[in-house]
C-alpha cells in the first residue's frame, strides 16, 4: 500500500507514472484529498524549489517534478471541488505581449498550484488589454507577468500601467523573468518580483500580505 511519503518522493523524483498510480490508490483507501495536497504535494514542491535555489538541481529536473505534480493535480482537483474546498488565493499569469517564452511562466504556475493557488494561465504574447479583461472576469488576488526578452520589458510596464488605470488597485502584481530586477519592479509599480520559479510562492505570499 502506497503512503503519502511515497507520493512526495514520486513528485520530487518526477516519476509521473508512479504518481498516476499512487494518487488513485490513496484516494481509494480513503485518504483525504486535502491531505494529499498539504502533506505530500506542497511539501514536495517546496523541497524541489529549495534544491533549485541551492543549485542542487536545474531547470530540466524542476520541469520533470512539475510535470509529475501536474499529473497529481489533474486527479486531485476534481476531488477538492467535490468536497467544496476552495483555494485561498486565485492567481492569473501570462507572458507579456511580444514574448513567446513560457518555460519560466509554466514553472511558476505549477509552483503556485502546488502551493494551493487557483491558477488561470493566459499563455504567451498576452496584451495589456487581455490582462485587464481577464482580471475583470476572474477577480484574481494576484497577477504574474513574465518576460524573457529585454525588448518586451516595455510591454510589462504598459501592462502594469493598464491594470492600474483600469481601476484594479487591489490586485497584486508580481513580475519575473531573466532580465527583470527588483529595481525594475519598483520602477514600474509592481508589488513584487521573483528572480526564479522557486522563489515565486514566497514572493506571491509576501505581496499578498503587504
Amino acid at each position: 500500500m502506497s503512503t503519502l511519503e511515497d507520493l512526495k518522493t514520486a513528485v520530487i523524483s518526477g516519476k509521473r507514472k508512479d504518481v498516476k498510480t499512487i494518487v488513485p490508490e490513496l484516494l481509494e483507501a480513503g485518504e483525504d484529498p486535502v491531505n494529499l495536497l498539504e502533506e505530500a504535494l506542497i511539501p514536495a514542491m517546496g523541497i524541489v524549489g529549495e534544491r533549485f535555489k541551492n543549485n542542487d538541481i536545474f531547470v530540466p529536473e524542476m520541469l520533470v517534478s512539475a510535470r509529475a505534480m501536474k499529473e497529481a493535480m489533474k486527479i486531485i482537483e476534481p476531488k477538492l471541488l467535490e468536497a467544496g474546498v476552495k483555494p485561498k488565493y486565485k492567481a492569473l499569469i501570462g507572458t507579456v505581449e511580444g514574448d513567446l517564452h513560457d518555460i519560466g511562466k509554466n514553472l511558476v504556475a505549477t509552483m503556485w498550484k502546488g502551493a494551493g493557488f487557483d491558477v488561470i494561465d493566459l499563455g504567451v504574447n498576452v496584451t495589456p488589454d487581455k490582462f485587464v479583461e481577464s482580471i475583470a472576469e476572474h477577480q484574481p488576488d494576484i497577477v504574474g507577468l513574465s518576460a524573457l526578452l529585454t525588448t518586451t520589458m516595455p510591454a510589462m510596464r504598459e501592462t502594469v500601467t493598464a491594470i492600474r488605470e483600469a481601476g484594479h488597485a487591489s490586485v497584486k502584481i508580481l513580475i519575473g523573468g531573466a532580465p527583470i530586477t527588483q529595481t525594475y519592479a519598483n520602477e514600474i509599480g509592481a508589488d513584487g518580483y521573483s528572480r526564479d520559479a522557486a522563489s515565486a510562492v514566497e514572493a506571491a505570499k509576501e505581496a499578498l500580505a503587504s
